[in-house]
């Protein structure tokens, strides 16, 4: 026979323990917090394990035919792999105004310019030392993305979409106009050897060059990842999702899309800054209207919104328009009739077919379709 407190001593003893386990586990507890630094080790540990492999890249000596231009860690390899990496950086800074805030810009492409022709016009002009001039591009094109977007986002939809079209072509304009000569026209702006440390200059140096691109993506990355997840992260999310809800709550709707505008458009203005440094110098292609509309096919691409998307659509796109033009010129094309030869002939046609085939079959882009991939796998 039982005793009522018997009775009182056996049921409290599971339930004791359970709330000791429970305890144990909360957030602010030793086991909570060993377990919370494990999960936040295993979400970074691929953006790791990549840059490891990426930073590596210039220490082997393996071909791959068809895929790159002679062996991996070859001059020509490593400029390919550097300019890939530095306009996936871009596209990266894009994804800050367009897939994280949901503002359609089509003057991007003004601040990465800014940023580049700002710099070989303070080495060669100007005179100034590199860390001063670097200082100076990125200082400037930061305040020009503030009175562009001051400006700009005084309207909004289609209307501020052509705000910044009229900025870039403006911008586009005068530097195809070479006004004093300092802008290059339309051969564009050299670089300042004598104004560059030796290890960024010459064939020998490509894998410094290389490492230099890498760098500006560990920036772009950490910047975009420490903004995402801070506060104005989170209104630049809720403005994307609704913008007049979010005024409701009381969120400054103007100041986080200004705040999103200068941001990115700083990131890209750092990325046309490596830009010039890794190819010698600015290019006017970077002026024009076509390389935002670039920069937008590439996140979509990859899938907007999305850190992985926005770099992987820009390090593609810019590896296929590379590689297609000596694949338009391959022999194996010359057996086919002249109809097909043509339009295979046209690296624009190509990635504009595998664009609309992954737009209407993936439309969250490819790391999208690669996470739920991944999930199905894992579900069965």
């Amino acid at each position: 026979m039982t005793s009522p407190t018997d009775h009182l001593t056996d049921t409290h003893t599971p339930s004791g323990t359970e709330v000791a386990g429970d305890a144990a586990d909360a957030p602010g507890s030793v086991t909570g917090r060993r377990r919370l630094g494990v999960h936040r080790l295993l979400r970074v540990l691929p953006a790791l394990v990549v840059l490891a492999v990426l930073a590596y890249l210039p220490y082997v000596p393996v071909e791959l035919p068809g895929i790159l231009p002679g062996r991996v860690n070859g001059p020509g390899s490593l400029q390919l792999l550097a300019t890939c990496l530095v306009v996936g950086g871009i596209a990266l800074s894009y994804d800050v105004v367009f897939g994280r805030t949901g503002l359609l810009s089509f003057g991007h492409a003004l601040f990465v310019a800014a940023g580049s022709y700002l710099l070989t016009i303070s080495l060669s002009t100007w005179a100034l030392p590199l860390p001063v001039a670097v200082l100076a591009a990125l200082g400037l094109s930061t305040g020009l993305a503030l009175v562009v977007g001051a400006i700009a986002l005084r309207v909004g939809g289609i209307a501020f979409a052509m705000v910044t079209l009229a900025f870039a072509q403006a911008a586009s304009i005068i530097v195809m106009r070479n006004p004093g000569g300092v802008t290059g026209g339309e051969e564009g702006r050299p670089l300042d050897r004598d104004a560059v440390p030796d290890l960024l200059v010459g064939v020998a140096n490509a894998p410094y060059r290389y490492w230099l691109a890498l760098g500006f993506v560990v920036v772009a990355w950490v910047a975009v990842t420490v903004l995402v997840r801070s506060r104005a992260g989170h209104a630049m999310a809720a403005v994307r999702e609704n913008e007049q809800r979010a005024a409701v709550l009381g969120f400054g709707t103007y100041r986080v899309r200004l705040l999103a505008l200068v941001v990115g458009s700083s990131l890209g203005a750092l990325g046309g800054i490596v830009h010039a440094l890794v190819l010698g110098g600015s290019n006017p292609h970077l002026t024009t209207s076509e390389f935002t509309l670039s920069l937008l096919v590439m996140v979509v691409l990859g899938g907007a919104g999305s850190r992985w998307g926005a770099l992987i659509g820009g390090v593609l796109y810019t590896y296929a328009d590379a590689r297609l033009v000596e694949v338009s010129n391959a022999a194996v094309l010359q057996g086919l009739p002249d109809v097909v030869r043509q339009v295979l002939s046209q690296p624009l046609f190509i990635l504009g077919v595998f664009f609309v085939v992954v737009v209407y079959f993936a439309p969250s882009g490819l790391t999208g379709l690669g996470g739920r991939l991944i999930r199905r796998s894992a579900s069965r």
